[in-house]
């Protein structure tokens, strides 16, 4: 079929479509039916728009080609509005999800499972709003998801664009856009597409599960539900920055590239995205100026990964006029994720200074507040990329603290280390010093010794059970702890024997001074009485102790059965003849297997050990 021969032939196309003189009122969608008819009328629209603006028409002409582009543009209107709605869906976020991934480091980031991830309320000793207490295990969990950490380089291939629309439904809107453009009809155009395809994308934005939370309502958050938010973040940005945005400008260019003067596809763009696209990095914002505790700082550092990971990405899909201020939103955002870490890493060694519990821990095992600190900075060495771009300074100690009880500490010797590292080493210097005063909270030294000796020895396990962490914290620092576990082992064992062993001495025992003098049997007597009630305390006592580290318990048992066992065998062999044997007690094979019961944290009987007579 041939085009119009004139604008009669045009206004009549045009007119016959219009649906307020139709004889049926029921008349279809033109881009439903024949493709040569929808073909026919755009022609039409062109013919009448090629004449109201190459001549001058007389006036009823000209009121009669206006009042047809009103018609035709009504039309295609809702052409355009049908092949939209027609062909636009909700996309399935769940497999893009799982199929979208950031980029790893060059190094990965591993998450090895530790035995003593720390649980829920076990800071039972302590005030529960200390922000030490309020470490949750909602803190640790994420370290066994997490195979790889997000990179700081951008991945060539991170944003996958999907084509919305079937390509002729495409071709048809672009050629409606066109017509409705010329004929000055832009913003009806835009309103059209951005009131169908908003309402699309915000399904998409719902599936994945960005609540609209003011600073507010994430300050009121319990902080296990803030941590799955964040998670839910982390996806749905990766899927919004990488696919949906991506994909919905994409199909704003297949439509209104290069229609009319000004970047109309620009517009349409951020007419559809703008709403999901702030509401996503408001939520980051929010999370970014809320209150800094300790417990958030790893999910802290996992948007901060994640966001400077989807920089390059955000350049991209943003990088109109238009879209500057989003642009521009994310590196603002990321300097506050930033400065947030930094505020917390101090939160922490303010936190771990000032952990005020004071009932003694049973047995003189581990503290809670040992282990919370413990996994806290073998995190932290997880972190150590980011955060030792991020930690510059070093930490503040002694007398220019916060806290005027803060130890005074002089990093000369460190100067190898990162700021990051120094920041490590200080943790643990407050955790030492926190522990040598709970320390004075048991009333046996003996007992005080074997918890500080328990404790660093903790700590020094941990560090050397982390490759990552023992190179941050280097050799010299580790030996100074090692001196100090082994300097209360030492106090422990002065503390606990040098009484039992003076019972074993020979001065005191002679008649008359001298050995060949005779033995005075009530001194004797009395000498076995009061070894075998210290030994028969230390033995009730310290079997209730505990020393949880298998090898250190066996080392403290050998030491003491190397101290103890000779000098028994001397003075049972000396002295045996001269006293009845109902005085003696202990055999030495007697001493060896109590010697064993120590520091299991179980109740002994007092007889359990006795040889039968």
């Amino acid at each position: 079929m041939d085009p119009p021969a004139n604008d009669i032939t045009a206004e009549h196309i045009i007119l016959r479509w219009d649906t307020t003189l139709a004889e049926d009122a029921g008349v279809g969608m033109i881009f439903e039916g024949d493709r040569q008819e929808a073909k026919l009328y755009l022609q039409a629209v062109d013919q009448i728009l090629r004449s109201m603006n190459s001549t001058t028409l007389p006036d009823d002409q000209s009121k009669r080609f206006s009042n047809a582009i009103q018609i035709a543009m009504a039309r295609l209107e809702d052409e355009f509005r049908n092949i939209l709605i027609a062909n636009s869906t909700v996309i399935d976020t769940e497999p893009i999800n799982e199929s979208v991934s950031l980029t790893p480091r060059t190094t990965p980031r591993t998450s090895s499972c530790r035995s003593d991830s720390p649980e829920k309320n076990d800071f039972r000793n302590g005030k529960k709003d200390e922000s030490i207490s309020r470490i949750s295990s909602a803190s640790f969990t994420d370290r066994n998801e997490r195979s790889v950490t997000f990179a700081s380089c951008r991945s060539m291939n991170s944003i996958r664009e999907q084509d919305l629309l079937p390509p002729e439904s495409i071709s048809d809107l672009r050629s409606i856009a066109e017509r409705m453009i010329a004929a000055g009809y832009y913003r009806e155009c835009i309103q059209v597409y951005g009131s169908v395809r908003k309402s699309v994308v915000d399904g998409s934005f719902k599936r994945l599960r960005v609540e609209k939370l003011s600073i507010g309502d994430i300050q009121r958050l319990e902080w296990e539900a803030l941590n799955a938010k964040i998670g839910q973040w982390i996806r749905a940005a990766k899927v919004c920055i990488r696919v949906l945005f991506p994909s919905e400008k994409k199909l704003c260019k297949q439509i209104f590239e290069n229609l009319g003067t000004s970047a109309v596809d620009d517009a349409c763009f951020m007419e559809t995205v703008k709403a999901p696209a702030n509401q996503l990095f408001n939520f980051v914002e929010a999370i970014s100026i809320s209150r800094r505790s300790p417990e958030k700082l790893f999910k802290i550092l996992d948007l901060h990964d994640s966001l400077l990971d989807l920089l390059p990405d955000i350049d991209d899909v943003f990088d109109s006029k238009l879209s500057e201020s989003i642009r521009y939103q994310a590196p603002e955002i990321l300097s506050r994720l930033a400065e947030a870490a930094r505020g917390m890493i101090s939160e922490f060694e303010n936190a771990v200074l000032r952990e005020p519990s004071k009932v003694p821990v049973p047995g003189g095992t581990i503290h809670p507040l040992t282990r919370y600190v413990m996994n806290y900075v073998s995190l932290i060495s997880d972190y150590k990329q980011t955060l030792g771009e991020l930690i510059i300074s070093k930490p503040t100690t002694g007398s220019r603290h916060c806290d005027s009880s803060a130890p005074d500490m002089d990093f000369t010797d460190y100067e190898e280390q990162s700021p990051l590292a120094l920041h490590l080493i200080w943790i643990m210097t407050l955790l030492q010093f926190n522990l040598e005063g709970k320390s004075k909270h048991y009333k046996d030294n003996s007992l005080a010794q074997l918890f500080l000796m328990n404790n660093v020895h903790y700590i020094v396990q941990k560090i050397k059970g982390s490759s990552e962490l023992r190179e941050m914290i280097g050799d010299h620092y580790l030996k100074t702890l090692t001196r100090v576990f082994r300097q209360a082992a030492t106090n422990h064992q002065r503390a606990t024997w040098i009484g039992v062993l003076h019972c074993l001495r020979d001065e005191g025992l002679h008649s008359t001074g001298s050995f060949s003098s005779g033995v005075s049997k009530s001194a004797l007597r009395a000498r076995f009485k009061s070894f075998n009630v210290l030994f028969d305390e230390v033995h009730r006592t310290q079997a209730l102790w505990l020393v949880p580290d298998e090898q250190l318990r066996e080392e403290l048992r050998i030491s003491v059965l190397e101290k103890l066992i000779p000098a028994y065998r001397s003075f049972l062999g000396r002295f045996r003849n001269h006293i009845s044997e109902n005085y003696i007690k202990y055999t030495v094979e007697d001493l060896e297997n109590a010697v064993l019961d120590l520091f299991e944290g179980f109740a002994v009987s007092q007889h359990s050990r006795r040889r039968s007579h």
